[in-house]
């Protein structure tokens, strides 16, 4: 059967490996297994999860709620904007992503990623026909390289995705900038076009920095967050979009009504209640990544990345390995760590590790050092 053709041209997209393939392929006990490659929070989710799940395990033959409201205004309070600027995603923030691109996009409409950055922005909008433009990063200084976002600009330009802290980089992308980039984008401001300027903060907590107050400037932003990772739920799949009421409006006519199960819905609304439970969970996010940067910046052969996520890049050029023969020495060890070759505009030889416990930390800083003799 003949598929699209945006499809059969589509790259797949290349997930963190799982502790149930390393178990099997290395021979390894799944429960000894650190896992550092999908940015998750390592300690779990608040305590009051479970038992809120289980009280509403004997309501899952009936459908979800449709409109959230009570989700919407506790997402509202955590951003201080109104429930009315809110829009809950049921797969994380990628359906958030998806519900972008059936609500605004036609075939031939172009969008810009910077490059090296998350790559599903693209996964998820080739196949409605739009064309991707990639700006940069600069990787020896670790910031956006403006000039290349604002040139990459025309009149065709309907979407920019611009990740702050980015992904794989850590690094965050100043107000200045995105002052500049939504200037250019707006007609009522100057601008070439009407785009909107997508901000994915799913690590925001950790950059203890936001870009909500933008929202008073420009109605051209659409916010992308996630309950996946200080929030501790990435096996829920909740995300939540922040914006103006107008585009919440549109992208409520095209997004589905129950996309969140009746468990996602109550762990959510458990977790975003628990105040005390995500203050610790992003005091402890930034300890481990403040340990682990510091450990790691002390070896010769690697340049780490400053971050302000719950991850960090690694410049392994003078290890003497590729990133996918560092990556098997260290799941040989049962850890498991980030090969960026899949991410465009960056080589072989980066490596990405996200936050563990202190002490996982300390046993995968001990591996690090075995492997490269330091």
């Amino acid at each position: 059967m003949q598929v699209r053709r945006e499809v059969e041209e589509l790259d797949p997209y290349v997930p963190g490996r799982s502790k149930e393939e390393i178990a099997q392929e290395f021979g390894v006990k799944k429960e000894d297994i650190i896992k550092l490659g999908s940015n998750e929070n390592p300690w779990g989710p608040s305590p009051k999860v479970k038992e809120a799940i289980e009280e509403e395990l004997k309501n899952i033959n009936r459908y979800p709620e449709s409109d959230v409201e009570a989700l919407k205004k506790e997402f509202a309070k955590y951003s201080n904007v109104s429930p009315e600027q809110i829009i809950v995603g049921g797969d994380g923030a990628d359906e958030l992503i998806d519900t972008l691109a059936k609500t605004f996009i036609e075939k031939g409409d172009e969008f810009i990623v910077p490059l090296p950055s998350y790559m599903y922005y693209e996964f998820l909008f080739k196949p409605y026909g739009a064309i991707p433009h990639y700006a940069r990063w600069n990787l020896e200084t670790n910031t956006l390289d403006l000039d290349s976002v604002l040139d990459a600009i025309n009149e065709k330009t309907k979407m920019l995705f611009l990740c702050s802290p980015n992904n794989p980089t850590g690094a965050l992308i100043s107000q200045d900038e995105f002052r500049a980039i939504l200037n250019k984008t707006s007609k009522s401001k100057g601008g070439v076009c009407d785009a909107l300027v997508v901000i994915d903060e799913a690590y925001f907590e950790y950059s203890e920095t936001t870009n909500v107050n933008l929202l008073d400037e420009y109605d051209n932003i659409f916010i992308i967050r996630t309950m996946s990772k200080v929030l501790g739920l990435a096996g829920m799949r909740i995300g939540y979009g922040i914006s103006s009421k107008e585009i919440i409006e549109y992208m409520h006519r095209i997004k589905p009504v129950f996309s969140l199960t009746k468990l996602s819905y109550v762990a959510a609304l458990t977790t975003m209640q628990d105040k005390e439970y995500i203050e610790e969970s992003i005091k402890k996010g930034i300890e481990s990544r403040e340990y682990l940067y510091n450990e790691i910046n002390k070896m010769k052969s690697v340049k780490v990345y400053k971050s302000y996520s719950n991850f960090m890049l690694i410049d392994i050029h003078d290890t003497g390995f590729t990133a996918a023969e560092l990556t098997k020495e260290f799941m040989k060890r049962g850890m498991i760590v980030r090969d960026c070759t899949s991410f465009k505009g960056i080589d072989e030889y980066y490596i990405r590790i996200s936050i563990c416990t202190l002490e996982e930390d300390a046993k995968f800083i001990e591996a690090m050092k075995d492997i490269l003799n330091e």
